[in-house]
Parts: structure tokens; C-alpha cells; sequence
């Protein structure tokens, strides 16, 4: 399968091409007949597998070589004149994808403060899992109970939820940030693979969100000061080539970073984590009917692009291209403003 993969670009609103890194690679992994290899394929998703592959790939100078270096970064339109750090300072692609950017300056906080905002720089897709919503989402994802851990007390208050998944693809900037304001009331891993999370992954395998390696964050933003959306369940998900998800939660720009508590208040809008490095997803569960999603992302969900999600769902699913922090929803009692940024809310 060679089609293209688009989405839609949320500033212009134009179809764009997602240039799919190592995508012939990832076609082959996950053809049947890699499947039917059995061990070999097991460990070629392996956690040791996947380091392995991420050290020679993002540290080794052979590997640089062999992808490109500086003409990798030119063909992902990385703009490294938002770090923090000097330009000459990321010598190694690791670097590059651990880049700490001003987001301050470059990602603006959506300024309502009821405001759910994106926690990273990511492809985005918006549904439900209640099956009577015209937002239903099949279970091809991710399954709720195996997304959060099989055992999870929280599975019953998310079983209907409404959903957001962010998908960052490796050029993209790899901190994730808080996407509500509230109480940390659980924070847990849990264990898994390292599957590929770009859409040939994701067609060829069922739930593969739910089988790799992940961490699980419960959000109450129903204490005072939070956003007022219910409990939220921020679910880290590893991916190939990912080390680990570093838990780095800051109050103020990236200083004093430290692991995340029950109990800790984060604040919205702060950095919260770092995929390390490559692509992953975060997936945002939402208590039943609490949120309402901007209307420009509901309308780019249905629009006619070409999309690697159409092999596998019967129906395509369009992807919008957001920018970390930026407005994606409001509580379902607030009404829509034409102060709001980023488009309508329905």
C-alpha cells in the first residue's frame, strides 16, 4: 500500500502530504507476512528491540549519515529558530528531537481560561466511543479497558468517553503539555510493546494503542481552579523508537522538572512530559458529554483527503495538523464567543 497520507493544516485549512518517515520499512514490518514470523516479529517490537534502534538511528554518526542529517531536517521543515538552546548545540538527531522550544513565545496558551488546549505539536483526531454519537469511534484505536490497563478502576467513568488522539510525527516538537488545569489523582505505566504508531500501523494491527507501553494520568478538573471538565484520563503512548516517556512536569518555562504526584496541581498549558524520541501519541479521555470540540475540527474530520485510515475503517477519518496549547474545546455548558481563537466550538 503506497497511497498518500493528508491532513488537514488547521491555520490554512489546506490539504497537505505527510511526508511518512521510513515508511517502506513499516509497510514491510507489518505485512502478513512479517506477522506469520512470529518471533522475529515479537522481537522487532520489543522495548530492547526499539532502544536499540532509536540509539543507532538518533545517536550513532553512521546512522545520521544514512538518514540524511541535515537534509532530514530540511525535508521535515524542523524550524529551529524556536529552541531554546543555540542551533549548533543539537549535533545529533536525538537533540534535535528533544528540542526544548520557547513556547511561550511560539505556541501561545489559548487565553480562556475554560480553554482545553492541545497538549502537543500532533496530527489530531476527535470522537466518542458512546456508539449513538455521530463522533463514534470504533474500537480500532484503542480499546478503553486495555487503553488504561485492564484492571483500572477508572475504566467505567471513560467506557462512553469522548476522545481526542494526538499523533506527533518525528519532526514534531516531543514535550507534551498539560491540556487542562486540575488535580493529579492517579498517575501509572503501563507495560506494553513498541508498535509504529503512524496510520499503516494503525490500519494493519487492532487497538494498537492499547498494546504499547504507556503511561495513564488522571486530571480532576473539577477541584477548584481547574477547568471544569470532569476527570481526564492523559494517556502517554509509546511508540518504535521511543527510550522512555519522561515524566518532566515545570511551573515555569522547563525549570525544576520533576515526576508527576496524585495529589500535585498541574497547571494548563505547562510542559508535562518528553517522548523519547521518534513518534507516539497521546490519547485524551473525557467524561461523557462534558466537552464541547471546536467545530473546525468536527468539520475536518469528515473532509475528502487522501487518507491511509480509509483502508481500515470503511471510511476515511481526516487528521488536523495543531499547534501545542492551542484551543480544542470548551466545557459543554460554556457558549461560543467570536473572541474565541482557533475556530468555532459545537
Amino acid at each position: 500500500m503506497r497511497a498518500k497520507h493528508q491532513f488537514i493544516d488547521r491555520h490554512t485549512r489546506q490539504v497537505r502530504d505527510e511526508p511518512l518517515y521510513a515508511d517502506r520499512w513499516i509497510r514491510c514490518l507489518y505485512s502478513p507476512a512479517m506477522e506469520r514470523s512470529g518471533k522475529l516479529y515479537q522481537a522487532l517490537t520489543s522495548r530492547r528491540w526499539s532502544r536499540l534502534i532509536a540509539t543507532w538511528n538518533y545517536d550513532s554518526l553512521l546512522g545520521q549519515r544514512l538518514t540524511g542529517g541535515r537534509r532530514f531536517l530540511e525535508r521535515m521543515r524542523i524550524d529551529l529558530s524556536e529552541c531554546l538552546d543555540p542551533a549548533e548545540s543539537l549535533d545529533t538527531l536525538r537533540k534535535v528531537f528533544e528540542r526544548r522550544i520557547r513556547y511561550w513565545e511560539c505556541r501561545p496558551l489559548a487565553s480562556d481560561e475554560r480553554a482545553i488546549v492541545a497538549p502537543s505539536d500532533s496530527r489530531m483526531l476527535i470522537g466518542s466511543l458512546e456508539p449513538s454519537s455521530q463522533l463514534f469511534l470504533k474500537e480500532k484505536f484503542f480499546a478503553c479497558a486495555e487503553l488504561l490497563g485492564g484492571v483500572s478502576p477508572w475504566i467505567e467513568v471513560f467506557r462512553h468517553a469522548d476522545a481526542a488522539i494526538f499523533r506527533l510525527t518525528p519532526e514534531k516538537y516531543h514535550y507534551n503539555h498539560c491540556p487542562v488545569a486540575g488535580v493529579a489523582r492517579a498517575i501509572y505505566r503501563v507495560d506494553g510493546r513498541f508498535h509504529a504508531c503512524n496510520p499503516t500501523a494503525a490500519v494493519a494491527l487492532l487497538t494498537p494503542y492499547s498494546k504499547n507501553e504507556r503511561v495513564v494520568t488522571i486530571i480532576d478538573t473539577d477541584a477548584p481552579g481547574g477547568t471544569g471538565v470532569g476527570r481526564v484520563a492523559m494517556v502517554e503512548v509509546a511508540a518504535m523508537m521511543i527510550g522512555d516517556i519522561v515524566q518532566a512536569y515545570s511551573e515555569e518555562h522547563y525549570d525544576a522538572p520533576r515526576g508527576i504526584e496524585p495529589g500535585m496541581w498541574l497547571r494548563r498549558g505547562q510542559p508535562k512530559s518528553l517522548f523519547r524520541p521518534g513518534a507516539s501519541t497521546v490519547v485524551l479521555l473525557f467524561e461523557p458529554g462534558r466537552v464541547r470540540f471546536a467545530a473546525d475540527l468536527i468539520e475536518n474530520l469528515r473532509r475528502p483527503v487522501k487518507s491511509r485510515y480509509a483502508f481500515g475503517f470503511g471510511a476515511s477519518l481526516t487528521e488536523t495538523d495543531v499547534a501545542a496549547r492551542s484551543l480544542i474545546g470548551l466545557p459543554a455548558e460554556c457558549e461560543w464567543t467570536s473572541t474565541q481563537p482557533s475556530g468555532a466550538v459545537a
